[in-house]
């Protein structure tokens, strides 16, 4: 930056980040307002819809009271019952992996130490959910900033591809509406230390981020591929003490859960398998706009759609499939990055659930394998934009909401144009030519050979 030597270009990335993560607290904000009710108590203000005409829904908010964490439940080990209705009672528990559960049990921990603090020392308060919702941004921030710093380590060159990053409009709509971002950073650092060529330390991350959302494992994938085209080079050397410390960390931390409550340790599994499609998949959009009752035909509350299921796991395994077949026909090995981006996009794309922050995982993958400013900022923004007509439709159209078909349609446009992304960078893996200059930023670059000639004799004066 000039001869300043301060304000180097990461120094810069991050501070792009550091007001896109203020502006996303912000637009968050006006679900934290406070108001006294009929008794005089003080409560959270979301009268009238407020979080959604605000656009301001976070789960974070409704799942510390909904998750037994306001109680002081342990996750996995302390069941709430979800009353229906007609009077039926459900067990619950702790609805997200391990590493997440955990997460959001250690913010009211230290929620309730605040508020402790509060009592005694001249510190600003408010209802535990607001002060526990900023503490876990809090969290969610540092790890965002992690994630632009990662993707700046993996190109030192670009650094305009890390401010893409830290100015995403994703970002700045979802950084705070779930955990999704610890799960990014573990993944964007396993990526970090492969390139650094550190595989078992990228492996121990990629399970630890598996233990946060499940996503980074699909990283695996990429891995192996790449591994198994590159193995006259010793990609194997690289690819499977990766892929085994991975799968060690995943069942290094689940397994203890699992041991002590099982039942609680499975709530995530059988969400995920009992869901429908979610309003925004393409299985429901095809099912919304066709009249078509699905492959399960209409389901009755609680009903495994078991056939939707299948059909989803066939598909992705095709799909796969197919990056396999990519992989080894391409002209020159692709590269992990734009492997990566492939698969979390087939994996959202032929999901049954996409749920909006989810966005996030594309985001350092995207700029990694097609670093083209304007067109990836198009994508980030129209996906972005999904959240405003997904808010508005639960207002509904007699309290001036919007109908359902104007967020599917955007759900549509959102999802033409990844498949464009994913068609881009397929292009450019098989239009690779000999001539190419080194296009993977993750994969570790080849150590220049040691010639056996003997060094010719320099000189005393050279």
């Amino acid at each position: 930056m000039g001869r300043a030597r301060y304000w180097t270009p990461l120094r810069v990335v991050l501070l792009f980040a550091i007001v896109v993560l203020a502006l996303a607290w912000l637009g968050k904000s006006p679900c934290l307002q406070q108001y006294r009710d009929a008794d005089g108590a003080l409560s959270l203000d979301w009268r009238n819809d407020r979080q959604y005409v605000a656009m301001c829904y976070s789960d974070t908010v409704p799942l510390y009271g909904g998750e037994g964490l306001a109680d002081g439940g342990l996750p996995y080990r302390d069941a709430w019952f979800d009353t229906a209705a007609d009077g039926s009672r459900t067990e619950r528990y702790m609805e997200y992996p391990v590493l997440t559960g955990f997460f959001q049990w250690t913010n009211a921990q230290l929620t309730d130490g605040w508020q402790w603090l509060a009592e005694t020392l001249p510190l600003p308060t408010a209802l535990d959910v607001v002060v526990y919702f900023d503490i876990t941004a809090f969290w969610l921030a540092l790890a965002w900033l992690a994630v632009c710093a990662g993707v700046y380590h993996l190109r030192p060159d670009r650094p305009w591809d890390a401010a893409l990053v830290a100015l995403s409009p994703l970002a700045l709509v979802h950084v705070f509406t779930n955990f999704d971002a610890l799960a990014v950073v573990a993944a964007t650092g396993g990526l970090v230390a492969l390139r650094g060529r550190r595989p078992v330390l990228a492996g121990v991350l990629l399970g630890i981020g598996g233990a946060l959302k499940l996503y980074p494992l699909l990283l695996l994938l990429p891995v192996l591929l790449v591994g198994l085209r590159r193995r006259d080079d010793g990609g194997l050397r690289t690819a499977v003490p990766l892929i085994a410390s991975a799968v060690g960390t995943f069942v290094l931390v689940n397994v203890p859960v699992a041991a002590l409550w099982f039942r609680g340790w499975t709530e995530f599994f059988n969400l995920n398998r009992t869901r429908p499609a979610d309003p925004d998949s393409i299985w429901f959009v095809i099912s919304y706009f066709t009249g078509w009752s699905g492959f399960d035909g209409p389901l009755q509350s609680g009903q495994v759609p078991a056939v939707l299921d299948t059909v989803v796991a066939v598909v992705m395994i095709v799909a796969f499939a197919g990056l396999a077949l990519l992989t080894f026909r391409a002209p020159h090995p692709p590269a992990v990055a734009e492997l990566c981006f492939l698969t979390v996009a087939a994996f959202l794309l032929l999901n049954k659930v996409w749920s909006p922050q989810y966005s996030l995982w594309l985001v350092p993958l995207a700029v990694l394998a097609l670093p083209r400013w304007r067109l990836l900022l198009a994508w980030m923004t129209v996906d972005a934009l999904v959240w405003v007509p997904r808010m508005f439709q639960y207002i509904g159209v007699a309290n001036k909401g919007l109908p359902p078909d104007v967020f599917l349609a955007t759900v549509v446009v959102r999802d033409a144009v990844v498949v464009m992304l994913c068609v881009l960078v397929v292009r450019a893996i098989l239009r690779r030519s000999d001539g190419s200059p080194e296009v993977d930023p993750v994969w570790p670059a080849a150590l220049p050979r040691r010639s056996s000639a003997p060094e010719a004799d320099a000189g005393p004066g050279r």
